[in-house]
């Protein structure tokens, strides 16, 4: 059977003074990419959250590897190979892209090995190195993404969290960042998405969950959720 990376059980999280994860267990396995859905405000980014050290959990495990993250700073969960693209981007707005990819790499000290995945990462993202020189705060929403994705992959990461990827951007960036979601994933990288756009997400995925106001209310195969007629009516519009 394949290897649970990540396993979340009982996971309650407050924000806000607001109970916003009520309880909800989750697992990704090795080489999987599963998709987290829900409407805005469900408990998504909370969890994300939870699972990376940003936030506190209330109540609950968070397993990776087999091992407690509860608590663990992220910078932590880098070095162990759990790295999060957040929701937002949060690129070094006055930082080249160069110095942002060398950035995703600061927990690592093989340079030359750092040198070449900086071309790996131009190579899959082929914008990025049209504008390698340029500030990172000069470059739109969509290649913003790109790069936090791409500074993300410069840890290794065995797990990769996205946090809406796709938010803010227009439709034909949006099949560009799925594009390479799908890329990574078949690239072995284990990917845990948390996204609004239901249709490309379960499309993307291996396995779903659907979250509603903290509480997971349905999982199964992405393939088969696609066609449940529950999801189709809730998340997407028919």
């Amino acid at each position: 059977m394949t290897k649970t990376l990540l396993k979340i059980s009982g996971l309650k999280v407050a924000y806000g003074g607001i109970q916003a994860v009520k309880g909800i267990d989750l697992e990704v396995r090795e080489g999987e990419l599963v998709t987290l859905i829900g409407s805005n405000g469900a408990g998504k980014t909370t969890t994300m959250k939870a699972i990376t050290g940003l936030l506190p959990a209330a109540e609950g495990s968070i397993e990776y590897l087999g091992h407690s993250i509860k608590g663990q700073g992220s910078w932590d969960l880098v070095k162990q190979g759990l790295a999060m693209v957040p929701e937002g981007r949060g690129v070094f707005t006055r930082m080249s892209i160069v110095e942002n990819l060398k950035m995703g790499a600061h927990v690592r000290t093989d340079e030359k090995e750092i040198a070449k995945d900086i071309e790996q990462m131009f190579e899959l993202f082929p914008r990025l190195y049209e504008r390698k020189d340029q500030l990172s705060g000069t470059m739109s929403g969509g290649e913003q993404q790109m790069l936090a994705m791409a500074r993300a992959l410069m840890s290794r990461p065995r797990v990769l969290l996205l946090d809406e990827p796709s938010m803010g951007l227009s439709p034909i960036m949006v099949d560009k960042i799925f594009e390479v979601v799908r890329d990574v994933s078949a690239r072995g990288v284990t990917v845990l998405l948390v996204e609004q756009n239901a249709r490309l997400a379960l499309m993307a995925a291996n396995r779903g969950y659907v979250m509603d106001s903290g509480l997971i209310t349905m999982s199964g195969d992405a393939k088969e959720m696609l066609s449940d007629p529950r999801v189709r009516a809730a998340y997407l519009g028919e």
